[in-house]
Order: structure tokens, then C-alpha cells, then sequence
């Protein structure tokens, strides 16, 4: 394809078997009016996505919204739902894997200046189809059926108000410790006390 440059990428209509109902649809056809559907793509920037996501989640109308992403984009995608799962708790997931079709359009390139060839000729033109993974993470602020596929609880957190108890932990653990050196010390010394009587026995003797 050295010869060739890429001119269009589209979306090829789906066949039979697909797990969307058609184009457009999605694999969620049973979503809220008010979802918001975010589209990550391989160029999208992390933060830009987040931002608009946790201002949409943070409005009471808006209860859920879906992160969709194909080919390369979907590790950002699963990296925007972790994450905003994480700003806020109490989310319900549901996670659809499927496959997409892309059809490329790619066009020759000329190695050099044809004088010959007419201004108005067409260059030639290949069309290549594609399947590439698509991903889509459904987030929803009520509850879903646990029995669908790619169903996630939410996950529980922490309260932030109770106090840390890894530095207690570590004070135990040191106070301990400090007292198994006080009790090996106090059993060496009458061992030591009784090979010092012993040497004044053997200087008398």
C-alpha cells in the first residue's frame, strides 16, 4: 500500500447478525431520552472527555451515559469509564463487545508527473473492507437487570472520613518488636552473669 493514500473511512452498513439493531441504533436500544453518548476516538484527549462527562453526570436529569469507542480507541474508552466510575460512586455497567465494519477508500499515487494523463481522469481507487473491535460501556445511575450480559455492580468505596489505620498498624508492629528485644536481652543477661561466675571460679581454683 506504499502507492496508495488513504482518502475516506466510513462505516459500512451493518449485516445480518450484527448485535445493533441498525446504524445509529447502538447496542443499547432501550437507553433514556435524556443518555449522553460519548464518542472516544483514537485522537480524543482524556481530560476533554471527563470533563463534559462528569458535568452532564452531575446534572439531576442525566441518568446515564455510554462510552463508545472501535479499533484503537477503545483503551481510552475503558480508561474514561474507570475513571469517572471512580469520581462518582454508584454507578451501574454494562459493557457490550462487538465487531464493526469499515470500508477505506484508498487511492493511487502517481511516482512521478504524467504529462500524458488527462487533467479530468480519475486516479485509480481500492476499497478495502475491515472488521475492527468495537467497544461500548454503559454507566447508569439506576439500577440494571444483573442477569444481561456484561452486567458490573457497583463497585464499593471507602469512607473518606474514617481515619487511615496503616500508621497504627505500623506503631503496633513497632512496639512490638521493640519488646521481643527487651525480653532476648533480659534472657542473655543471667546466661552471661553465669559464664562470668564460672571464670572467677576457675581464677580462684
Amino acid at each position: 500500500m506504499e502507492n496508495f493514500r488513504k482518502v475516506r473511512s466510513e462505516e459500512a452498513p451493518a449485516g445480518g447478525g450484527a448485535e445493533g439493531d441498525g446504524p445509529g441504533s447502538g447496542p443499547f436500544a432501550d437507553l433514556a431520552p435524556g443518555a449522553v453518548h460519548m464518542r472516544v476516538k483514537e485522537g480524543s484527549k482524556i481530560r476533554n472527555l471527563l470533563a463534559f462527562a462528569t458535568a452532564s453526570m452531575a446534572q439531576p436529569a442525566t441518568r446515564a451515559i455510554v462510552f463508545s469507542g472501535c479499533g484503537r480507541a477503545t483503551t481510552k474508552t475503558v480508561t474514561c469509564a474507570e475513571i469517572l466510575k471512580r469520581r462518582l460512586a454508584g454507578l451501574h455497567q454494562v459493557t457490550r463487545l462487538r465487531y464493526r465494519s469499515v470500508r477505506e477508500v484508498w487511492q493511487s499515487l502517481p511516482p512521478g508527473p504524467t504529462p500524458a494523463q488527462t487533467p479530468g481522469e480519475p486516479a485509480a481507487s481500492l476499497s478495502v473492507l475491515k472488521n475492527v473491535p468495537s467497544l461500548a460501556i454503559l454507566l447508569s445511575k439506576d439500577a440494571l437487570d444483573p442477569r444481561q450480559p456484561g452486567y458490573q455492580p457497583p463497585s464499593p468505596h471507602p469512607d473518606p472520613s474514617s481515619p487511615p489505620t496503616a500508621p497504627t498498624s505500623k506503631r503496633s508492629l513497632g512496639e512490638s518488636t521493640a519488646e521481643e528485644g527487651t525480653a532476648k536481652r533480659s534472657q542473655l543477661e543471667p546466661g552471661a552473669a553465669d559464664q562470668d561466675g564460672a571464670a572467677d571460679e576457675d581464677r580462684t581454683a
